[in-house]
């Protein structure tokens, strides 16, 4: 009997340290992500040194231009509009410009954002560059404006031979020990599922990735997230391919991949470019394959995030980047947000409690919600998707009605929502 007692004393010793080292706050403004709209954010617009952007009209890589009526500073480019004014761009680096998109955020009532951690970016030569600004500002407002916010690492850019994620585990300790990314100075933001700080890791299963995904200690990092006792306790969601569950046409054929799905919490396919209003039944095929999705969850034990956006284009980098087969403006086009709005309604009808929206800010492929204009560039050379007469602010206010929707603060239409004009 006094050898079992001192057997529970020591455990609950061990624990009691293993529980008071972890670094994380223990209480958030968003303990769970059930009920809310979370959006992707790049962060990634920088001038060159001169102060110039987009010099070269035969190098811009995007396909719709920001209104940057509001935005403290703008920096000159290479492009004019039609009545000949130099076309401005914002800069991420500017702590004005990331503190209007989280205003923007709390006014349209947009939960929250997942921060894009690139696999480069994540590595310690790279810590004085700018994105770790972006990613400091987007914390203290995300802080300011009480707004959801997590770490989202992305894969991309992983590549050599003997490369895998244990850089990751110790860029994690650096996020946690230098940023304080889950215990921000005042407001905690930081999203947590299950009553943890959630990790997101996006890249697993797609084919065209230069990486093996049984060789890069995928399962490692995992691990490190969920049970380190001291930067662990986190839960973990995967960004997959659409068809990660049959594992076919976008989706690596290796069913390792579900084991690996099957250690996580959370799981996100990417659906962006998968589906088109041009197709017939396309959005049906979209419901259809959420209600399956959530099926094979339910029965693994993993929650579920759709994937919806607003539209896409590529047109100017496939011009520059692949000549021969140039993709035409707006090749999925938004029709106005109906696009965006009939796959909300489908991902909300079917049950899901969470939606992952591609992208904020990304301008480069056209899948941006943040404010357009409608007056983009005039250019011969590039070319850009423009907001179809709607206003500047049409997707963020779509994505704060899907949110009351989602929310259950009003009543969830297949109709896309008209707004009232102001008297």
């Amino acid at each position: 009997m006094k050898t079992r007692l001192l057997f529970l004393i020591f455990f609950s010793t061990i624990c009691f340290v293993a529980v008071s080292q972890n670094k994380h706050s223990k209480t958030t403004l968003y303990p769970s992500y059930k009920g809310l709209i979370m959006a992707g954010y790049q962060g990634w617009f920088s001038p060159s040194s001169d102060g110039v952007m987009y010099k070269d009209e035969k190098k811009v890589h995007l396909d719709m231009w920001p209104d940057v009526s509001e935005y403290e500073k703008t920096y000159p480019t290479g492009l004019k509009h039609a009545d000949g004014s130099v076309a401005r761009f914002f800069s991420s680096a500017d702590k004005s410009t990331v503190d209007l998109h989280f205003k923007w955020m709390k006014e349209y009532g947009l939960d929250g954002v997942f921060m894009q951690r690139f696999f480069g970016d994540a590595q310690a030569r790279s810590r004085n560059g700018y994105k770790n600004t972006v990613l400091k500002n987007a914390f203290e407002a995300a802080s300011k404006y009480q707004r959801a916010i997590a770490v989202m690492y992305d894969l991309s850019g992983l590549s050599r031979t003997g490369q895998d994620c244990s850089s990751l585990i110790e860029d994690w300790k650096y996020l946690v020990d230098s940023l304080q990314v889950t215990n921000q100075k005042g407001a905690q933001t930081y999203l947590f599922f299950n009553g943890k700080p959630i990790v997101t890791i996006w890249g697993i299963g797609f084919p065209d990735r230069p990486y093996n995904i049984r060789d890069i200690g995928i399962e490692r990092f995992i691990d490190f997230l969920k049970n380190d006792p001291v930067y662990g306790g986190c839960s973990v969601m995967l960004g997959v391919p659409t068809f990660w569950r049959d594992l076919n046409s976008d989706c690596l054929n290796d069913p390792y991949l579900h084991t690996i799905i099957r250690s996580a919490d959370l799981v996100m396919p990417w659906t962006v470019q998968r589906f088109s209003p041009l197709l017939h039944s396309d959005l049906d095929r979209y419901r259809d394959l959420i209600i399956a999705d959530m099926e094979w969850c339910k029965a693994n034990h993993v929650a579920y995030v759709p994937c919806v956006t607003p539209g896409f284009s590529w047109h100017n980098l496939s011009r520059d980047q692949f000549p021969d087969d140039i993709k035409p403006v707006a090749s999925i086009p938004r029709q106005q947000g109906r696009f965006y709005w009939l796959q909300l309604a489908a991902a909300i009808n079917s049950g899901a409690g969470m939606v992952y929206v591609a992208m904020f800010d990304e301008v480069n492929e056209g899948t941006a919600i943040f404010k357009v204009t409608d007056n983009p560039p005039a250019s011969d050379i590039a070319k850009f998707a423009d907001m179809e007469g709607m206003p500047s602010d049409h997707y963020l206010w779509l994505t704060g009605e899907a949110s009351k929707a989602l929310k259950n603060n009003k009543p969830l239409s297949l109709k896309i929502p008209q707004r009232e004009v102001k008297k």
